[in-house]
């Protein structure tokens, strides 16, 4: 198996990627936008509510739009530094960990979670998650218990890098 990219590689894949659904969400919010405004958006009665339907949708992009730009931010600010020997998982960390049944890798961030970066060997974990709770603050070595898809797992942390 070919080595992990480096914690910068990972940033910015990550970046690159929440730059995208930015993109997606600017673009799906001016549609709506604009099919709020438009002239066959205008009610034909007072029960015709496609004008108003479009409006709140239009919003509903509008507040994603302005969510992804703060996420981006966080990311595009997160330091990206070596830990030391025996130093805890924290944020920016990359963290392997083992179970019964396999080996996962995860990046902590501080958005993006869910995201899977180096062609899928890396999933991106954020501090509000449960995974992510579970592993703030372990070292190498440490155990955890975490409820994922419906069942507690104990995984164990093998590396932090």
């Amino acid at each position: 198996m070919a080595p992990l990219p480096s914690k910068a590689a990972l940033k910015d894949e990550l970046v690159r990627l929440l730059t995208a659904q930015l993109d997606v969400a600017e673009r799906a919010q001016r549609a709506a936008r604009e099919g709020a405004t438009h002239e066959e958006a205008k009610p034909e009665n007072d029960k015709d509510t496609r004008g108003l339907e479009q409006s709140y949708l239009a919003r509903g992009q509008a507040l994603r739009v302005e969510e992804l730009r703060a996420e981006l931010g966080l990311v595009q600010g997160l330091p990206v530094k070596d830990l030391g020997d025996d130093a805890p998982v924290a944020l920016g960390a990359v963290v392997t960990v083992e179970d019964d049944a396999a080996t996962s890798v995860y990046f902590l961030a501080p958005a993006g979670g869910g995201a899977k970066l180096a062609g899928g060997r890396v999933q991106v974990v954020t501090p509000k998650s449960p995974l992510g709770q579970a592993l703030l603050g372990k070292r190498e070595g440490d155990s955890c218990d975490v409820r994922l898809a419906g069942r507690v797992r104990e995984l164990t942390v093998t590396r932090v890098a």
